[in-house]
């Protein structure tokens, strides 16, 4: 079954040009306005003002406008202090590095945009395992270090896997940058085309990222979520990790290093909380939690305060070793997850027909409505952990050995908070490129704005013929070499 976005998308005034502003949404469903910033006529004013006052007088009880991150933070994060990049997978977006473009005699004729969902609270399961170590803090008989004092009077306020207003604001500013860099591509004819996985923070992340792309434009262009692929058993989705039934995830390595680096926290954590009894599987979970009140309240946890730089280090290594062995490439079903969206994706740069016998939907990707192969900017909205068996599937971030549970390597690669972070991204630029007087296209892979060097096509520079790059994904076009069989194999 396909959805069509019907998200109400405008503000209720009109900017001086009589075109609509965007809104953006949480996952409470509340409308987080934003007024356009170009003038208001005249007439207007005192409705405005009427508005604004009514914020003010009832905002504690309806959330208007969402809370942004600050100016100097820009959109990168919201704190001053690099500890956020450490925080694995709800770190906060950032750019890995700095947006370079094509070289001379190169133009970008068609972007692919691969985006996970924004901050979000704890899903069910991890705020039930958050609160459990917490309370063991909390029945501490008495605190002896003033960090700790606050949860004296501490309650606990997150809600459960929803979109927080912070993450929010993370799609509609992506949406604002990606039309500042690409607006070159999209006219009247030629809108972004947008598709997401239908979990709910997904499906507003798209919206909000439509909000920020029309409101960069000046309201020129008013993109839509055009496909909303649901997160059922019964439906194929190249968006979302649940088709692969015989996928076993290893927490062993992880857990070996967690024991390892967590042994002094543990001791002084129980030192600090006397009688909470704080054991080594509680210490990821309070970690976890500096990250979750962070993006929620946008400013820093005081839990962020219980740990040093050097201990969050070790605490994105354990994400690190968690996801490489759930979709990524210690898990032998792992990145096969990924070779369906990859398949959707060589079927656009190419323009042709999708090719493939795994994860997509032939009823979605046959027609020209649902999958049409003429536009120049696609936008898929998901999930890290399929995005980590995509980049896996590509042959993205590939480590010459296993990883070490006792051992963090300097040289290690697979850093999750640079991969997938909360509105992390892969953009898939299609490239045409002038020698000898000669047109050729061209693929870049950017991740985070980090060029990746594509040495499997040839590349190295991060700049791959098309022709060079579609060969390399052989194991996609194979539709994964057998490895999608083993995901069904001896199951009745």
């Amino acid at each position: 079954m396909v959805k069509t976005a019907g998200y109400p998308l405008v503000l209720p005034f009109s900017s001086i040009s009589g075109k609509p502003g965007p809104a953006a949404y949480d996952d409470s469903g509340l409308k987080y306005y934003r007024i356009p910033s170009s003038s208001f006529p005249i007439r207007n004013v005192l409705s405005i003002l009427l508005a604004l006052l009514v914020v003010l007088l009832f905002g504690h009880h309806f959330q208007l406008f969402p809370r942004l991150a600050s100016e100097s933070n820009s959109c990168t994060g919201i704190l001053s202090s690099d500890s956020q990049r450490f925080w694995g997978p709800y770190s906060p977006y950032y750019s890995v590095e700095e947006y370079q473009p094509p070289p001379n005699g190169c133009s970008i004729t068609q972007v692919n945009i691969l985006q996970r969902h924004g901050a979000r609270y704890p899903t069910s399961g991890a705020s039930k395992e958050i609160q459990a170590s917490l309370q063991k803090l909390l029945n501490a008989s008495k605190y002896t270090d003033m960090k700790l004092e606050f949860l004296r009077s501490y309650q606990w306020h997150l809600g459960e896997a929803d979109l927080v207003p912070f993450g929010a604001t993370q799609s509609f500013q992506s949406g604002a940058e990606i039309y500042h860099r690409y607006g070159h591509l999209v006219d009247d004819h030629m809108l972004p085309f947008v598709r997401a996985s239908g979990g709910n923070r997904v499906v507003k992340s798209a919206v909000n990222w439509t909000a920020g792309f029309a409101d960069a434009s000046g309201q020129l262009y008013h993109p839509s979520v055009s496909v909303i692929i649901p997160e059922t058993e019964t439906s194929n989705n190249t968006l979302e990790d649940d088709m692969c039934p015989n996928s076993r995830a290893s927490q062993d390595e992880a857990n070996i290093w967690r024991d390892m680096f967590s042994a002094s926290i543990v001791h002084r954590l129980n030192t600090a909380a006397v009688g909470a009894e704080i054991l080594s599987e509680d210490i990821p979970e309070l970690m976890s939690l500096c990250a979750f009140e962070t993006v929620f309240e946008e400013k820093e946890s005081q839990f962020c305060d219980l740990f040093s730089p050097k201990e969050f280090q070790a605490y994105e290594y354990y994400q690190d070793l968690l996801k490489y062995y759930k979709t990524g490439y210690g898990n032998p079903l792992g990145r096969v997850q990924g070779v369906g969206y990859v398949n959707e994706l060589l079927a656009r740069l190419r323009g042709r027909p999708v090719e493939d016998r795994t994860q997509t939907n032939s009823t979605l990707d046959s027609s020209p409505i649902t999958f049409p192969l003429n536009r120049t900017v696609y936008a898929d909205f998901s999930h890290d952990n399929q995005m980590v068996a995509i980049y896996g599937a590509l042959g993205l971030f590939p480590q010459m050995r296993p990883p070490n549970p006792t051992r963090a390597d300097p040289r290690w690669t697979w850093v999750v908070s640079r991969l997938v972070p909360f509105s992390g991204r892969m953009i898939t630029e299609k490239v045409q490129c002038f020698e000898a007087g000669i047109p050729g296209d061209y693929i870049r892979i950017l991740i985070n704005d980090a060029i990746q060097p594509l040495a499997f096509c040839g590349a190295g520079d991060g700049l791959c013929r098309l022709e060079a790059f579609v060969e390399s994904q052989i194991y996609a076009r194979r539709n994964g070499a057998g490895d999608f069989e083993k995901c069904f194999q001896n199951r009745l």
